[in-house]
């Protein structure tokens, strides 16, 4: 067969392809979100004393630190997504943010006067729960992210899963603050932390599969 004859026989039965649209993407997105939080907060995830929660530091660093971690994970997984893109700039600098908000919740634990053995702090009945929770609300945006990497030419496979696995548990663990009922920062860092490493490292083995092209 003629390289012609053979171009045309493999290209005949393709399809036209949609053109990628960050805003398109990024809209669907933020739908998913809004739908998550929303469904969360229906079947009762608002903590019971949210008025006197939202007064204390501890709620604020717990709100904004892991928010700004999902934007930048967020923002650094599309990235990845287009073949010319990479996921890494993004993720170093999810990791100093990172570093800061630890240091931040660090200096809560040292100055709330919160005292006592460290392993009745963790609690870890209620931990374990934690974790369970974090990673169920982070599963609808990780599936989100596999469909949108798959849509797309992710060249960085390996870095485009990290940062697909650290903006979805960064995102699970945003929506979970406003349930959390602890507001001591030793265990929300120790907990938090646990569960964002846990999501992100099985991301990175499995999404890394799943978006090969």
């Amino acid at each position: 067969m003629r390289t012609d004859a053979l171009i045309d026989a493999l290209a005949s039965d393709l399809a036209p392809v949609r053109r990628r649209s960050i805003a398109r993407d990024l809209s669907m997105l933020g739908a998913l979100a809004a739908a998550e939080i929303t469904l969360s907060l229906m079947l009762g995830g608002l903590r019971p004393d949210w008025r006197a929660a939202s007064a204390t530091p501890v709620f604020w660093w717990k709100a904004i630190g892991v928010g700004v971690l999902s934007a930048i994970g967020i923002v650094a997984a599309m990235r990845g997504f287009a073949a010319e893109g990479s996921s890494r700039g993004g993720l170093r600098l999810f990791t100093a943010t990172l570093a800061v908000v630890l240091a931040l919740g660090v200096g809560l634990a040292m100055g709330d006067g919160s005292r006592g053995d460290l392993i009745a702090r963790l609690d870890w009945r209620h931990g374990v729960g934690c974790l369970i929770h974090m990673t169920v609300l982070a599963l609808p945006m990780l599936a989100a992210f596999v469909w949108l990497a798959r849509r797309g030419a992710p060249t960085d496979r390996n870095g485009t899963a990290l940062a697909v696995g650290a903006a979805a548990a960064a995102w699970g663990t945003f929506v979970f603050t406003f349930s959390c009922h602890s507001d001591d920062p030793f265990y929300c860092v120790f907990w938090y932390l646990l569960g964002c490493g846990a999501l992100t490292l099985v991301a990175r083995i499995v999404v890394a599969r799943l978006i090969r092209w």
